[in-house]
């Protein structure tokens, strides 16, 4: 068979489609012929733009994904080696947003100013900026020996000791402080005294110097005692011996407390760099709650109350030294476990800052420990309950929508573990498969549900069951939203306005959504069996245990059971038991004589041993 030609394959065409046949007039080709062409401009072909340098593309990332501990060292080593001090100054401002107060950081970003006098003024203005709010010894020895490097002249003695008091004020109740009190009583030391009175001036700071570190728990404590004696037997024997015998208890206190505090840190702080070096750069990374993240999370809070525990002994007096040595401990605490939200807030910072009377700095506090977790239900929870405590409820709001949406999002991108996005049903499971009980899934949207419940309740509390009534509404309205939700806004309605209709129409309209929920099911039946609302609970019963499997029915015929064999009338329950005896053959259920026990149980209210009687005989 030979292939058609153009001619015919166009006939064909023309047969099947008369339309085709149509052709443009003579005088139509005429014109057209005529019309000049159209004149297009000339576009340059577009350029393409260089590819994004490494710097680029993982700063890029960055943004997106900041809890990246090695991508920031990397921009950090690729920011450095580029030699332009304005790429350095982005990129230590934008890690130091992400991880505050983080001493190496700091360290690392001041380095860059310090050895060209053009830019002494930048390395002090990073200093104001770092120095007040740092618990770490490391950067306060960084900041002292740019001071005594920039005051060499005996002029200028004077602000060098205001800067190891500004030091010791802020840190010198650290053990790691030791060497900064050592250095202070070498720089005392070298002081020259042109008079007596100088001479006494001298001896009485060394002595004041000396007498305050041998009460802190440092790492060189004992050391220092052997120089305090040397230094109090050189002046006078006699007085030396009052000092020393003075001095001992708290003393001996500090070693024994010194001797608490290595053990409780022993793996807790990083190794300490000396004060002329540069520390490697320490990032805490995103906690996985393993077996290792809560044990170290065990051993802060073990070190913390420790430290809350006033170890020291020390009186009512010094009541603003043992505050200013907690303070440091949990300063460092928070920037360590920054990601741990129960160091922030359960019985840890927040609440001790709280308790001492910091009420601004408890709140700052709740305030960046919120930055750092976003979504922790811990801290949300007590920041708004102390706004609410404030009356300060339109803050409360916007709290909670800030909250609700930030677990949205989360939960909109929640993967399965092949990678895949769920496509989901109405009640927000996958298409393809449940989540098990207990599953992830399953686990994450009670929280999303507590969430909204929480909110309900502040509603209900500061503005009314009006305001109550407005959450759930937006809550019916989440796809996400679980079916504890309903069963809370019932029970709200129930005990605020003791308006048994309206809870049992929330609880019917959960039904809709969440009847396959067996859970929800039996606290359905068990609120109108509460209320006595018998026919209705009859009514529910029979509806909905034939929608489940004999095995999942099981906790429904119970209680079912029990209510008839409670308040219920003999022949009933003995329709009950034939119905029973039907669904669970071959002894699956109690035996007839084991209902008959359990029918006397359950009237004499001897719910230990109907309980016994059901695990016996349950299979």
């Amino acid at each position: 068979m030979t292939e058609p030609t153009p001619a015919d394959t166009s006939a064909d065409f023309a047969t099947d489609f008369p339309g085709d046949q149509t052709q443009p007039s003579l005088e139509i080709l005429r014109a057209l012929s005529s019309l000049s062409p159209v004149k297009t401009e000339h576009v340059p072909p577009q350029t393409e733009l260089p590819p994004p340098t490494e710097y680029e593309a993982l700063t890029a990332q960055l943004k997106e994904k900041p809890h990246n501990p090695e991508g920031w060292k990397r921009l950090v080593e690729l920011a450095e080696s580029s030699g332009d001090l304005q790429k350095v100054r982005e990129t230590y401002d934008a890690l130091l947003k992400q991880y505050p107060n983080t001493p190496s950081a700091q360290i690392a970003y001041i380095g860059h100013f310090v050895n060209e006098p053009e830019h002494f003024g930048e390395a002090e203005e990073l200093f104001r900026r770092f120095l007040r709010t740092s618990p770490f010894v490391d950067l306060w020895k960084y900041y002292l020996t740019y001071v005594r490097r920039l005051n060499t002249k005996p002029a200028n003695r004077d602000v060098i000791v205001k800067s190891y008091n500004f030091a010791l004020n802020h840190v010198g109740q650290d053990r790691e402080s030791g060497e900064i009190w050592n250095d202070y009583l070498q720089f005392l030391k070298m002081g020259e005294a042109s008079s007596t009175w100088e001479e006494q001036q001298k001896m009485d700071a060394l002595r004041k110097v000396y007498h305050s570190a041998v009460q802190i728990p440092l790492d060189n404590v004992e050391k220092l005692w052997q120089e305090l004696e040397a230094f109090e037997t050189g002046l006078n024997r006699i007085t030396a011996k009052k000092f020393m015998a003075d001095l001992s208890p708290a003393h001996m206190q500090a070693r024994a407390t010194l001797r608490q505090v290595v053990k409780h840190t022993a793996d807790l702080y990083l190794p300490s760099t000396s004060s002329g070096g540069r520390p490697d750069l320490y990032l805490p990374g995103p906690p996985t709650f393993d077996a290792s993240d809560r044990a170290l999370v065990g051993r802060w809070k073990a070190y913390l109350k420790l430290e809350e525990s006033n170890p020291l002994e020390l009186e009512e007096k010094d009541k603003n030294t043992l505050i200013t040595r907690i303070q440091g401990v949990y300063r460092k605490a928070v920037i360590r476990m920054r990601y741990f939200s129960e160091i922030w807030c359960v019985y840890m910072a927040f609440t001790w800052t709280h308790g001492v009377g910091k009420a601004d700095e408890s709140m700052a506090i709740l305030k960046a420990g919120l930055e750092a977790n976003p979504t922790s239900f811990i801290l949300t929870l007590a920041y708004a309950e102390v706004q609410e405590l404030k009356k300060d409820y339109a803050d409360v709001h916007n709290i909670y929508d800030a909250f609700l949406s930030r677990l949205k999002v989360e939960f909109d991108a929640y993967d399965r573990p092949n990678g895949t996005t769920p496509t989901l049903h109405q009640n927000g499971f996958p298409n393809d498969e449940k989540p098990s009980k207990g599953s992830e899934f399953e686990e994450r949207r009670k929280e999303y549900g507590l969430a909204y419940i929480m909110y309900m309740r502040f509603g209900r509390r500061a503005e009314g069951v009006k305001a109550s009534r407005t959450i759930f509404g937006r809550a019916r309205k989440d796809r996400w939203t679980p079916w504890e939700v309903y069963e809370a806004a019932a029970l709200m309605e129930y005990h605020s306005s003791d308006d048994k209709s309206v809870a049992s129409r929330i609880f019917e309209k959960g039904l809709e959504t969440f009847g396959e929920e067996l859970d929800y099911v039996l606290r359905y039946l068990g609120f109108l069996i509460s209320i006595n609302d018998a026919s209705n609970a009859r009514a529910l019963f029979e509806r909905v245990i034939n929608t489940f499997s004999s095995e999942q029915a099981r906790p429904l015929w119970e209680r079912w059971a029990r209510y008839e064999y409670q308040y219920g009338d003999l022949e009933a329950a003995q329709k009950l038991e034939k119905r029973i005896a039907e669904v669970y053959p071959s002894g699956m259920y109690p035996s007839p004589l084991a209902l008959s026990i359990l029918k006397c149980l359950t009237l004499d209210n001897q719910t230990h041993q109907l309980n016994d009687l059901l695990n016996v005989t349950r299979t």
